[in-house]
């Protein structure tokens, strides 16, 4: 039986889905699972006491558990990834049809507004249980490159801090970031440096990397430890995935905590190991059958090795085994005519082997190469501006900077509206400068047209000084951004924080309300904005404050229930079990691993 671990809330790092646009198959399944596991009449410990129609910029702007239609036991909260992005003329994602089926806490959605690199802000959720406070950041997955540059432009990155109150200081907060973007710094530009973030933050969890490095790591001279969970299945037969995985249980109490790391034991097995043929003593270079004979003896002890790991037998599922095989000075074979002795023994038999040759590089390079596989959507890419500019072309229409980004959301997001959304954009700018300019019954057909390639050129001088990532072109994203500056009651004004300003403080306050938004699309729901309601629940309220400094709890520390504060890490595709023996790469199935979180 697993065992219960009663936490308060589930904590996602991203990539709930493998793909942008998940089947429906997906879609059912991790509706069925939450579903299954998050609603009971369990009562909810904690409160939010910040303003939530901040925290959760959607139609119903509050906490799932707070809505009194739903008996929300086990409220889950997670940002996106790059793989389960916003994306489309609504720049919604699959992980907003869970939140508007309220299944979901959906957090960190950030609008890009101002000009060059763009500025975002970063509104903590505010969770308080008895004594200990919580503030918890999210930072949804934004190309790396761009983030990158945000973080070194003064005032385009601000933390939200929340104001000093009576018998609550903002130094008795801990604060939790959230975040998804690239660790491995083989580009420094293309990844994110943990010194770019604040010295007040306590503790990360770092998604996207999907090696498991789950025990928190302290960053020298930052005062913060990170931990990395990892992918919760294997999505690339590669030397990091094959590592155990685990999810991590974070007890908070005041500014302390204590992490404990769990082992997911549903996950299919992997089993990976690389040879060197010429290092092997009973192979020779010129019987093919000594070296057919020498990886199935690898293959078979594989086989055997996770057997043995397995804890429950009537669960055994068929393990997934690549062996990277270095051919140099030897014959290869055919990988799936190999294969097809183990059909029923392995989840692949047609890919157990892959070949290569010794790099000249050296082995420490071809390290950071499988490092890199672990992403393998991050290859570099051919874009319309380069292709502009090695044909030495002038676009005189469409800005080059629009196109660009209509061509990666067409590509990476399936966005098959990306092309238009782009096209109809430039339009309606180029209609409203024309008429704030003059009014268009005065101008004569040929002066119609003149006008509109003046607007034009115009428009691309100014689109190709920004940087190539600005360019928006959706409603939505809009009508989010406006929405977004409405309110920002229960935190202080925004600062950018460097090392010489962790401990500056802000002011401003609200009580927590339970506003209700509607959309800026609808005339109706406009009319009901700034309507608010008050949670009729009554589940989950705290008073208090500690006042402890930072440490790792020892095991000797006691707890009492009604002040701690648990919370249940898992990253990166929930989506193990579900997965069929043909089909063990597509990882775009939600796994029933949750059962071990949430029992």
């Amino acid at each position: 039986m697993p065992i219960c671990y009663q936490v308060d809330l589930l904590l996602l790092g991203g990539d709930l889905f493998h793909e942008n646009k998940p089947s429906r198959t997906t879609l059912v399944k991790a509706i069925e699972i939450l579903r299954r596991h998050c609603l009971n009449n369990q009562p909810v410990q904690f409160q939010v006491v910040s303003d939530q129609t901040v925290n959760f910029p959607n139609t119903f702007g509050h906490v799932n558990y707070e809505d009194p239609h739903f008996n929300v036991g086990l409220p889950v909260f997670s940002i996106h990834g790059n793989h389960d992005d916003p994306a489309g003329v609504d720049n919604l994602s699959a992980v907003d049809i869970l939140s508007a089926c309220n299944l979901v806490n959906y957090f960190g959605k950030m609008v890009l507004g101002g000009s060059g690199v763009g500025q975002i802000a970063l509104h903590p959720i505010l969770i308080r249980k008895g004594s200990t406070a919580v503030a918890l950041y999210g930072l949804g997955n934004i190309r790396d490159e761009r983030l990158n540059r945000m973080f070194q432009t003064p005032h385009a990155v601000q933390w939200m801090r929340p104001e000093a109150q009576e018998g609550c200081q903002v130094s008795d907060w801990f604060n939790i970031l959230v975040l998804h973007q690239n660790r491995v710094k083989t580009n420094p530009k293309n990844a994110i440096n943990e010194h770019f973030l604040p010295r007040f933050l306590d503790f990360i969890v770092w998604g996207h990397e999907h090696e498991c490095l789950v025990d928190p790591q302290e960053v020298p001279g930052m005062g913060f430890h990170i931990t990395q969970p990892g992918s919760s299945v294997a999505t690339s037969l590669i030397d990091g995935e094959s590592k155990p995985k685990h999810v991590l249980l974070l007890e908070i109490k005041g500014n302390q905590y204590r992490p404990t790391k769990i082992p997911l034991t549903t996950v299919r097995p992997f089993e990976y190991t690389e040879i060197i043929l010429k290092d092997e003593p009973d192979i020779d270079p010129n019987d093919q059958n000594s070296i057919l004979e020498h990886l199935d003896k690898v293959v078979r002890n594989l086989i055997e090795k996770s057997s043995k790991k397995a804890i429950n037998r009537s669960e055994l599922k068929l393990p997934l085994v690549r062996i990277k095989v270095d051919y140099s000075g030897f014959m290869t074979i055919n990988p799936q005519r190999f294969g097809q002795k183990y059909v029923g023994k392995v989840a692949n038999p047609q890919d157990i082997l892959i070949f290569s040759k010794a790099s000249r590089k050296g082995r420490n390079e071809a390290k950071i190469d499988d490092s890199e596989r672990l992403r393998p959507e991050e290859l570099n890419q051919q874009n319309i501006e380069a292709l502009v500019a090695e044909n030495n072309l002038k676009m005189e229409i469409l800005p080059v900077n629009d196109l660009d980004v209509a061509l990666h959301n067409f590509v990476n997001k399936d966005d098959k509206m990306a092309f238009y959304s782009c096209l109809r954009y430039n339009l309606e700018e180029t209609r409203n400068k024309i008429a704030k300019d003059a009014d268009a019954l005065k101008f004569e057909e040929e002066d119609l047209i003149l006008k509109v390639g003046e607007c034009l050129e115009e428009r691309v001088k100014e689109r190709t000084a920004r940087p190539k990532d600005t360019a928006q072109f959706t409603s939505t994203s809009q009508s989010l951004g406006e929405s977004r500056s409405r309110s920002t009651a229960g935190l202080g004004s925004a600062v950018s924080f460097s090392d010489d300003e962790d401990t500056t403080q802000l002011s401003g306050s609200k009580s927590s309300t339970r506003g209700r938004r509607g959309s800026s699309r609808s005339s109706r729901d406009a009319s009901e904005l700034g309507k608010s309601k008050t949670s009729t629940r009554g589940r989950g309220r705290g008073r208090g404050a500690s006042n402890l400094k930072q440490t790792t709890l020892d095991a000797s520390l006691g707890f009492r229930r009604s002040e701690r504060l648990l919370v249940d890490l898992n990253f990166d595709n929930m989506n193990a079990n579900l997965l069929e023996v043909k089909e063990y790469r597509h990882a775009n199935k939600v796994t029933r691993n949750s059962k071990t979180l949430v029992h």
